[in-house]
């Protein structure tokens, strides 16, 4: 079995300034820098559901220009071989058909493959935060007195 582990400083560093040029990328309509970081294979799963492959994606990007600002939270990162998958918090401000303007909080999952030094996004999924019907499970209350108690 391949081994799953945390990323080295060196690869956290270059997928952390990958995932900054996406988001300056987004932001700006920058569709050069997105079709460079953008593998040809990429998924890219908005949070309703809506699908694109690179091609639609940039083409919602250069058409819609809906990403005002987007701000995340601290990513795991985990490597997989050549393959990385960073997970964590995501904050997008965006703007609307009509002009006006929304705020978008979610979760993101994004795949990312290796081809020798560089890294390109493969897969993106946003998951809106919503109501968590059950709440928390045992443990995690108790990861979270944990965490307080430490404070």
């Amino acid at each position: 079995m391949t081994e799953i582990r945390e990323a080295q400083p060196r690869e956290r560093a270059d997928i952390l300034a990958l995932e900054a040029s996406r988001q300056a990328a987004l932001i700006d309509g920058d569709l050069d820098t997105l079709a460079r970081i953008f593998d040809d294979h990429l998924v890219h799963i908005h949070a309703p559901g809506l699908v694109h492959d690179k091609s639609r994606l940039l083409e919602h990007v250069g058409t819609r220009r809906a990403y005002q600002a987007i701000t995340r939270g601290d990513l795991e990162i985990r490597i997989v071989g050549d393959v990385a998958i960073a997970t964590g918090p995501i904050v997008n401000e965006l703007r609307n058909p009509d002009g006006s303007h929304r705020t978008q909080r979610g979760v993101v999952t994004q795949v990312l493959v290796r081809d020798d030094d560089d890294w390109r996004f493969v897969n993106f999924q946003l998951t809106p935060l919503g109501d968590e019907v059950w709440g928390q499970l045992p443990s995690e209350q108790a990861a979270d007195t944990d965490e307080e108690a430490r404070r």
